[in-house]
């Protein structure tokens, strides 16, 4: 198992009673509530915490991109991996990850991610999303074309990176006189590509396919979701003629560690429930626009979503296994519990999350890295080892 530092990058210091008179921190709150000073100094701690997981020994660092939200202040993850791109040296550094149906002119992505592969001399590792409802307010973008335009833009890209150049490409949504981008990828074909969901059947589907056989990533869910859609995974795979290496699965989920489960719990509850009370809520309409995704995988997410409906506090997180919080001996056995049990290849831990400062994440990170991911590596290295 190997492990990624994930940041959301949130506005951590919006007015959460101001801010109360909205329906969502996405889109519809003004950003008359955003202080460019304190946005300076979130962003610069947000690099530094990065910067941090890789001196603490994490295998990857990960960014990801959003729009018009105090949930994540990364409307951009290339400017943040750019930014950490000079500033580590052996970390992957993962873009989980770019929202390829938004855009027009997805060349400039195949670019931007080729300079970042150049520059690190082969640590990206690219994400591709098709992003959530929200972004799609956001950019004015028709969800109903959601899937066309992710398709067509992968393939685009990949072929941007894989084809001698220049070649014509035209295609529903796109058209290019000339497809021919310098720089060429470092890693050849191209970096390893990841895939992050809700667990969208059709994107499982399209992820494990053997022309693909993509890493797929379960974001924040409950415990019983994620072992299905992991499951889901390699039941497609096993269709298609093939065995799922523990590899090509990864599981996002917020993790504190404390000296105590009552200390833990005490100082999480309420950056925890601001979280996910607070920057994560919104309208479904606004989550699952109409048109985003077929009945049947709308039918599946709103089923999953449905038993978090409402607020969530830290006490029932815990319970459904969508957060890990305790001693570093009780993280240990709640995440070796879950991990004997999906046998994923990598765990992608949000170690800040919410309004959680500086002092507490540190702290998090490092208990984190010296109680708790030794031991995860030692078990999977076992269990590895036993299986060959």
């Amino acid at each position: 198992m190997k492990f990624t530092l994930f940041h959301l990058m949130p506005y951590a210091d919006l007015d959460l009673v101001g801010a109360a008179a909205y329906p969502t921190a996405w889109v519809h709150t003004p950003n008359s509530f955003y202080d460019p000073r304190a946005g300076a100094r979130l962003y610069n701690r947000y690099l530094d915490e990065l910067e941090l997981g890789e001196r603490l020994g994490f295998d990857g660092i990960a960014v990801n991109e959003h729009h018009c939200t105090a949930y994540g202040m990364m409307p951009s993850p290339i400017v943040m991996a750019a930014a950490l791109a000079r500033r580590t040296s052996t970390a992957k550094i993962a873009i989980l990850g770019s929202a390829i149906p938004l855009r027009d002119h997805p060349l400039t992505l195949a670019e931007e991610h080729s300079m970042i592969d150049n520059i690190t001399e082969g640590r990206l590792i690219s994400g591709f999303v098709r992003g959530i409802g929200a972004e799609y307010h956001a950019w004015g973008t028709n969800p109903v074309f959601s899937h066309e335009r992710f398709h067509e833009a992968h393939d685009l890209i990949i072929a941007a990176w894989t084809r001698p150049g220049p070649f014509r490409w035209s295609s529903k949504h796109y058209h290019f006189e000339y497809v021919n981008p310098w720089p060429r990828p470092f890693q050849q074909p191209h970096p390893p590509i990841w895939v992050p969901s809700q667990g969208s059947g059709e994107t499982i589907e399209w992820t494990a396919h053997p022309d693909r056989k993509y890493t797929y990533l379960q974001t924040f869910s409950p415990l019983k979701s994620v072992r299905r859609y992991l499951e889901q995974y390699r039941e497609t795979a096993a269709r298609h003629g093939y065995t799922a290496s523990d590899d090509k699965l990864g599981w996002a989920v917020p993790i504190y560690v404390a000296e105590s489960d009552e200390v833990a719990r005490r100082e999480a509850k309420l950056h925890f429930e601001n979280f996910r009370n607070k920057f994560l809520k919104m309208p479904i309409e606004m989550l699952l626009p109409p048109g985003y995704s077929s009945l049947e995988s709308m039918r599946g997410i709103a089923k999953a979503k449905a038993q978090i409906t409402g607020d969530v506090t830290l006490e029932v997180a815990v319970e459904m296994g969508m957060f890990f919080c305790g001693s570093a001996a009780t993280v240990r056995e709640q995440i070796a519990s879950a991990w004997k049990d999906m046998r994923v290849g990598h765990l992608l831990a949000m170690l800040q999350f919410g309004t959680l400062p500086a002092d507490l994440t540190e702290r998090n990170m490092r208990l984190f890295c010296s109680e708790v991911m030794p031991a995860l590596r030692a078990l999977s290295a076992e269990q590895e080892r036993v299986a060959a």
